[in-house]
């Protein structure tokens, strides 16, 4: 059985005012190249196809375009949503999407619920990102237990894990999941909140009667487990100026077979514009002035020194695919707030932190104080 793994599409990406979904959708029609050159039998797709609950009708027709692709080469597809998705219209576009032969599921279901799919033969289980609350819920339902919400993350996504496993008894056995691993390396430009040890998972977790485990969700593609075998597939393009600039990602294709180790191969394409960080002094920045301006890809300057406006709007009018520029002094490394864990933050907190991360400001305290009553209105309605 041959698969196509991929995860962490992210379409409807912009970064710093440039939509990338054009890029997203290249790449796209180079997994459909994929899938008909190395004759695919599967495509799993591990989370994270969207980059926010609402995106543009060009990012929601580029994954259509891809699945009617899948459809015309008679190719089935399971997906999962990440956290990036909206689980609610994965959830409603899942009849929409059958028609092309792709099982979607925004919500985890249990083994009786159908939450193991079957295709040419395997078992799969299907497990789309938790949340902590909604594993929280998941664990309920498990155990009966709701009196240690706080901390049992990692043992909640343990019994989750083994109940679907138990589904699985095929001759070939896989589960798809978008989650953190304990010990695996961030790509950059995942959302910090669902990536710290609060949120990770021990490899230990993945039984062994699974012959892959296909991850979603960090953006560096990398094994995290031999036994059995388990690989994030990466982020299709470089997502973001924090991501890895070498090194292969967006997608695996893995060959299983009864009784044998998976044979993994990595896709060597490099979709997308490549992103590029130079870091100068002031003093060398007209000697490579020329090498930024040659980059074919957005790029990013660092310069050491203190800020200046006239250069800033200098490097911006004159390098057309440069998309931001930082000025950094002594002074301004030290003011680097030390990261706080965010096991110890309270969910308001968190959007706070969120909030600073996406927008690079500091929150309005009007904001915070709205989102404070509505987490509480919404907290208390769900615990009635």
């Amino acid at each position: 059985m041959r698969i196509l793994h991929t995860a962490d599409w992210h379409l409807g990406k912009v970064l710093k005012g440039r939509e990338r979904t054009p890029e997203i959708r290249q790449a796209l029609q180079g997994l459909l190249e994929l899938v008909r050159s190395e004759r695919i039998d599967l495509v799993l797709v591990a989370g994270d196809l969207f980059d926010r609950s609402i995106v543009s009708t060009e990012a929601e027709a580029a994954a259509f375009e891809f699945f009617v692709g899948l459809l015309e080469r008679k190719v089935p597809a399971l997906v999962i949503a990440g956290n990036h998705d909206s689980r609610e219209r994965l959830e409603a576009l899942s009849p929409l999407l059958s028609l092309t032969g792709a099982t979607v599921f925004g919500n985890l279901r249990f083994v009786e619920e159908g939450g193991v799919a079957q295709s040419k033969g395997a078992k799969i289980a299907l497990l789309p990102f938790l949340s902590e609350r909604r594993l929280v819920k998941a664990h309920h339902l498990l155990s009966g237990d709701t009196s240690r919400w706080k901390g049992i993350y990692s043992d909640g996504m343990r019994q989750v894990i083994a109940h679907l496993a138990q589904g699985c008894d095929a001759n070939i056995n896989l589960l798809m999941g978008h989650l953190t691993v304990e010990g695996a390396k961030l790509g950059g430009g995942e959302f910090t909140f669902y990536t710290t040890n609060s949120y990770a998972v021990p490899s230990a977790h993945f039984p062994l009667n699974l012959s892959y485990v296909a991850l979603g969700h960090l953006h560096r593609q990398q094994r995290v487990s031999e036994a059995p075998e388990a690989w994030y597939a990466g982020s299709l393009i470089q997502l973001d100026f924090g991501e890895s600039e070498d090194g292969p990602r967006g997608a695996l294709i893995v060959e299983v077979e009864p009784g044998q180790r998976p044979r993994i191969h990595e896709v060597k394409e490099r979709w997308g514009k490549p992103l590029k960080t130079f870091r100068v002094n002031r003093d060398s920045l007209d000697r490579r002035w020329s090498e930024i301006e040659k980059f074919q890809g957005y790029s990013k300057v660092v310069i050491e020194g203190k800020g200046n406006p006239a250069l800033r709007e200098r490097l911006f009018k004159e390098l057309p695919d440069l998309l931001e520029v930082e000025f950094h002094t002594p002074e301004s490394e030290q003011a680097v707030p030390t990261a706080v864990a965010v096991e110890n933050l309270d969910w308001v907190e968190a959007y706070a932190q969120y909030r600073q991360e996406t927008t690079g400001q500091e929150v309005h305290p009007e904001l915070l104080a709205a989102f404070r009553q509505v987490f509480e209105e919404a907290h208390a309605a769900g615990d009635h």
